[in-house]
């Protein structure tokens, strides 16, 4: 048997939708009620991160070359910056309040002061960056790059390129577990996960998983 198409799962969650509608009619007009603020922020929204220490929310605008910046207190837009072109994924290092912003289409990372919201550095990286992520205690950003398959490891410290470590196929996902200085990269193309030691900057163990990992 064939998976559900899209659109058969769309109807499938139409129905269920309905159905929970009609039995919780009156929760979930309160909830509605009570629905938090919706935001309008730049053209093609299409990344989000959070500075828990400071409460404030980052969004890469993909078609506008820009990052939102968010007070999460407020839930207001409170600045605007322009970074470089298509920006697709955004991460930030709470410790340093420094934001790091993957732009696809040009082939760097904006480094945005959180203070101040003013980009202080753009370093180059690999082939279409299409995600990015900080390990906060070494203070050094990973950004997954689809187009060589490779990940670009950035210095916090002189936003710079100290290595770059050959993955699988076309990552475009990455995750650090800061506890054990682990990272975690997702190959589409491959169906695997490649696990680098953030001491050494080699990979370690390639897992296979599912289809397309994202």
């Amino acid at each position: 048997m064939h998976p559900p198409t899209p659109s058969t799962r769309m109807l499938r969650l139409v129905t269920a939708a309905a159905t929970l509608g009609a039995l919780l009619a009156f929760p979930l007009a309160a909830a509605a009620t009570a629905a938090s603020p919706t935001i309008s922020v730049g053209i093609g929204p299409n990344g989000v991160a959070v500075n828990p220490s400071t409460n404030t929310v980052y969004v890469a605008n993909d078609a506008g070359n820009s990052v939102s910046v968010i007070n999460g207190s407020t839930n207001t837009v409170t600045a605007t910056v322009s970074v470089g072109s298509f920006p697709i994924a955004v991460a930030v290092n709470p410790s340093t309040n420094t934001v790091y912003v993957a732009n696809y289409a040009d082939n760097s990372v904006s480094v945005i002061n959180g203070s101040t919201n003013t980009v202080t550095a753009t370093v180059s990286v690999g082939s279409y960056p299409i995600a990015v992520a900080v390990n906060p205690s070494t203070n050094t950003v990973y950004v997954a790059n689809a187009g060589d398959n490779s990940v670009s490891v950035i210095n916090g410290m002189t936003n710079t390129v100290s290595w770059t470590v050959s993955v699988g196929s076309y990552p475009n996902s990455v995750a650090v577990k800061p506890s054990t200085n682990t990272v975690y990269v997702a190959n589409a193309d491959d169906n695997s996960v490649s696990v680098i030691n953030g001491a050494t900057n080699n990979v370690s163990s390639t897992v296979s998983v599912g289809n397309s990992p994202i």
